[in-house]
């Protein structure tokens, strides 16, 4: 039942529709790995402060890196909760299935691209450095034509006269970005 879970929420969820396969061998590979220790903790029976140890070890994974975004830290999480739940609920397949359900239609719906497709986050690098907020925005507008929804300067330059924002904004309804993101499943 975890096996299908996992390759439900990785395969079937995940990469078709952000298409990372570094991270999709890492989801299954978590899951798998968490399910093994849950399960033998269970059959064991070993000492609970055992088991806290060993996922004592797991919080050393850390997940800092800038090319993980906060979905795929989701993911992340969902596959460490599927591999506890199947472990934990081995016992009850019944109680087990229906969490793997509610887990997977929750990510299902959540990261679907049409509840919040348009909307796109991006790091951008200016050769200008703008004093007026609102001239950094109509800049930021015309180059990514949309509309800017926040943008947060990072870093200026004033000795290169370069100006990094973290922008967040709204692609148009019905733009060939858009229509062309949507067809291939991404966000």
């Amino acid at each position: 039942m975890d096996l299908a879970a996992i390759i439900l929420l990785a395969y079937g969820l995940y990469y078709r529709r952000h298409h990372r396969r570094d991270l999709l061998f890492a989801y299954v590979a978590l899951n798998v790995g968490i399910f093994a220790v849950v399960s033998l903790l269970l059959v064991q029976r070993v000492d609970i402060a055992v088991g806290f140890g060993l996922f004592g070890l797991l919080s050393i994974i850390r997940l800092r890196s800038s090319e993980i975004t906060q979905q795929e830290i989701a993911y992340y999480f969902v596959a460490i909760v599927l591999g506890l739940v199947n472990g934990i609920a081995a016992a009850w397949p019944t109680t087990a299935l229906l969490l793997n359900g509610v887990l997977l239609v929750v990510m299902y719906i959540a990261d679907h691209p049409g509840l919040l497709g348009r909307t796109r986050h991006q790091v951008v690098t200016l050769d200008v450095v703008y004093a007026d907020p609102e001239l950094l925005r109509v800049d930021l507008e015309s180059r990514l034509r949309a509309r800017v929804l926040h943008c947060v300067v990072t870093q200026v330059d004033y000795v290169r006269d370069v100006t990094v924002v973290d922008v967040r904004y709204v692609v148009p309804q019905g733009s060939a970005r858009d229509q062309t993101r949507a067809r291939a499943g991404v966000r």
